[in-house]
């Protein structure tokens, strides 16, 4: 995407001359295309506005107003400014390299009108140019450029005496000289460390910076890696009106060293105080400024005293170089202008237009409330300031350090049918979406095996080589506990399924239905643990025991087991990478009274199960069955094996299973909660003949019951 300055296909951009709304939805098959593990790295939206000197664009909009200020063709305002450069030894390397490539650039893009210096620090404070600010002049530039070249690291970090320096720099710059000519000092501090030299408590070093400063000009902080004290940095940025970047350990320093100079290296304007008249407004943010600089923007916003007074006086004053700024104007509350954008598309019912200018209110107001909280020592004042941030965080929705973001499933549309019906979309060895929601489903199904027990209950075993699948019913008694597979002394697995009953429906040839209520997984390879599932819950219990919900999507895993659960459709469990299981959630919103929330238990993946497993589905996992015919009175005869259309009703249709002859019919049975339809053959009478012993043989005496005692006689 780098090379190409369109936005991606999944963004939509509806555009008006007063608004833009900017609309991406990817497809699961988009985000795969981007990263495996969905959307990453920022989503960035460039845009500008037309603006003039003037007052500015002032939105009113039910009790609310937003101000944006932001005026161009400008001449810049003379800038002074101190490069203060950590050369302690641990920037050797990249972090110096590249701190110094950024600098060559910054040099160059210094104005004439401007001045500089550069005070490189470690245990020892190097200033290029001792006592003095120097003007931006060709040789000035060459000589700057030769003193950071040789720069070297060594030594440890002394922050403090380095912003002193700087700060008496440029405070006897400031007093040197006519105090009309109106100019902006910056300090740009770029360290890599936490102070190890000199003073080196916190709390000392802001309260020496502040006093060293005394408001006279900015400090703007650049923390590289990870043992920056990135707190300290901030404070001691935001308690001299600048501001702090960090820098990753592995990142390139130049690209943010650039960013930041880019931001703050054309001022047009300092000392900018917007006001309004007290009667008219409440609960203002910010609106004392000392610097705007170019391609930035001023935005204030609060609350209307009198939303019908009809009109809203603003002033903004500031200086630029020599000259004295005085912007005035009256803004209508009350007619429809371009300051309401309630007619604007996309504005529906007011709805958005309500989000858009109180939620620019309380985004500011939050903003302006985490700058006292981490400026003040107070704790009583800081624990005030900490709720005053909880509740309207909490009232418009934003994530702060002190709240964090929880998603909620969305309800299904109430008009569709009374079945909640799960999805097997999403099923396979893993499910990855974000904790709490549900990620939306690709088209592209992942394939799970058809060899399952669902329903009341139903099993279809499937033989793919034989082209052919064969089906039967187990009708057990409620709180029969049925081994499904059993292969405990080989791979350590064992799955069980305990049985619910439920009345069986008006007209029905049963007296009751069961189903599956409980799937329990137990693994003791490499190390005993154990997956219980039920409709409601998922608890997995390999030493310590974790209950999760099945209404939230979440991955979890430890010793060679992994549970992915898809709220509110299916689980998948994995072992060793070579055994899964897929478990379906059938729940019913208004159940009948013959309805109960079930499970049904699918193979995925038996490559780990070994040649000996058993349990009602087990046994067939490595054996083939062959499809005959025995006519009355006559031997069978074999017929094809991947007939699916109903043969001639006179004949004895026989499947020929491990030796045994099973007389079977012809059916088809629904499987993934009816969203595909099998073709079986089916055998009659709880499987007799088909499974090895009568289905009583397959009852556990409790859920983790793993006892492979088999006591059977094959009957032919």
């Amino acid at each position: 995407m780098r090379d190409d300055i369109s936005p991606p296909s999944s963004t939509v951009i509806g555009q008006t001359k007063t608004l833009a709304k900017v609309t991406f939805s990817p497809s699961v098959v988009q985000q795969t295309q981007i990263a495996r593990n969905g959307i990453l790295g920022d989503f960035i939206v460039r845009y500008d506005v037309n603006r003039e000197l003037s007052v500015g664009d002032v939105q009113i909009l039910n009790g609310y107003f937003v101000h944006y200020f932001a005026p161009q063709d400008l001449p810049p305002l003379p800038k002074n400014v101190v490069f203060v450069l950590d050369s302690s030894a641990s920037m050797v390397g990249a972090k110096l390299r590249q701190t110094k490539d950024a600098l060559f650039t910054i040099l160059k893009d210094l104005r004439p009108e401007d001045h500089f210096n550069i005070i490189g620090f470690s245990d020892r404070i190097k200033v290029w140019q001792q006592d003095h600010m120097v003007p931006v002049t060709p040789n000035n530039i060459r000589d700057a450029k030769k003193y950071i070249l040789n720069i070297s690291p060594t030594g440890g970090t002394n922050i403090n005496e380095a912003v002193q320096t700087s700060a008496k720099l440029l405070n006897n710059y400031i007093a040197q000289n006519d105090i009309d000519a109106r100019s902006v000092s910056l300090i740009i501090l770029l360290t890599d460390g936490r102070p190890t030299v000199g003073e080196t408590q916190s709390s000392k070093i802001l309260s020496n910076t502040k006093e060293a400063i005394r408001e006279k000009f900015c400090l703007f902080t650049i923390g590289i890696g990870n043992d920056v004290d990135y707190k300290l940095l901030e404070r001691m940025s935001l308690e001299n009106c600048g501001m702090m970047r960090r820098i990753q350990e592995e990142e390139d320093a130049a690209a943010p060293l650039k960013g930041l100079y880019d931001e703050i290296g054309t001022p047009l304007l300092s000392d900018i105080r917007v006001d309004y008249p007290k009667d008219s407004v409440e609960q203002v943010t910010q609106n004392l400024f000392p610097n705007y600089f170019n391609g930035s923007e001023i935005v204030i916003a609060g609350k209307l005293i009198e939303p019908n007074s009809g009109k809203l006086h603003v002033e903004v004053t500031a200086s630029n170089a020599y000259k004295y700024i005085l912007l005035k104007t009256d803004v209508a509350i009350d007619a429809p202008s371009k300051n309401d954008i309630r007619g604007s598309p996309g504005v529906e019912d007011g709805k958005e237009a309500q989000n858009y200018a109180e939620r620019a209110w309380s985004y500011l107001t939050i903003k302006d409330l985490l700058t006292s909280w981490l400026k003040s020592d107070d704790s009583e004042e800081r624990e005030h300031l900490m709720d005053k941030i909880k509740s309207l965080a909490l009232t418009y929705n934003f994530i702060t350090p002190f709240t964090s973001l929880k998603m909620k499933e969305l309800q299904a549309d109430p008009s569709k049918e009374d079945h909640a019906s799960p999805s097997t979309e999403g099923t396979g060895e893993r499910v990855q979406s974000l904790h709490g929601h549900k990620a939306p489903p690709d088209k592209q199904r992942i394939k799970i095996s058809r060899t399952s027990a669902d329903g009341d209950p139903h099993f279809v075993i499937d033989f793919p080589s034989s082209k052919l699948a064969v089906c039967f019913n187990i009708d057990g008694q409620p709180g029969d506990i049925l081994r499904l597979v059993s292969d405990h002394n080989e791979s350590g697995v064992t799955v069980n399924g305990q049985l619910i009953g439920a009345p069986s429906p008006p007209n029905g040839h049963k007296k009751q239905r069961t189903y599956f209520s409980t799937i329990t997984i137990l693994s003791n390879k490499p190390e005993r643990s154990y997956v219980e599932i039920t409709p409601t819950k998922v608890i997995l219990d390999d030493g310590e025991r974790l209950i999760l919900p099945c209404d939230r999507s979440a991955t979890v895993g430890s010793h060679g087991l992994e549970v992915s659960i898809f709220a509110n459709s299916n689980v998948t469990v994995a072992i060793q990478g070579t055994i899964s299981f897929v478990i379906l959630i059938h729940q019913y919103k208004n159940p009948a009274p013959y309805q109960r929330n079930h499970l049904g238990f699918y193979i995925s993946n038996s490559k780990g199960l070994s040649p000996q497993s058993h349990g009602l589905l087990g046994q067939f996992l490595y054996h083939e069955v062959k499809l005959t015919q025995a006519p009355l009175g006559g031997s069978p005869q074999l017929v094809s094996q991947n007939s699916t259309e109903q043969p001639n009703p006179r004949p004895v249709n026989m499947l020929k299973v491990k030796g045994r002859l099973v007389p079977v019919m012809w059916k088809q049975r629904k499987i993934y909660n009816g969203e595909q339809e099998v073709d079986c053959w089916f055998a009659k009478n709880n499987a007799d003949k088909l499974i090895d012993g009568d289905y009583k043989d397959y009852l556990a005496a409790h859920p983790f019951d793993t006892g492979t005692s088999f006591g059977v006689t094959n009957r032919l």
